[in-house]
């Protein structure tokens, strides 16, 4: 059955790892080198790679030997 609050714990989870603030240099400087960034292409295959992580990202951790809570403390630090 689907888990609002499995979904919301793993949203969670995300946020904390994809570190916006910490990625907005990194996207300034793309954005110097190449021009425009198609943010409706960009912003569609993130929800692609985030809804594929929902469904299989805690069998992708369990295969390279990491459990969700692990996870997520190294992605807040």
């Amino acid at each position: 059955m689907f888990d609002f609050k499995e979904v919301f714990t793993a949203s969670m989870i995300l946020f904390a790892v994809i570190d916006i603030i910490g990625a907005t240099p990194i996207v300034i400087s793309i954005r110097e080198k190449i021009g425009k960034i198609e943010s409706e292409k960009a912003t569609l295959v993130a929800m692609i790679i985030m809804i594929g992580f929902l469904f299989l990202g805690e069998e992708i951790l369990n295969l390279i030997g990491i459990d969700i809570n692990s996870f997520a403390v190294a992605g807040a630090i």
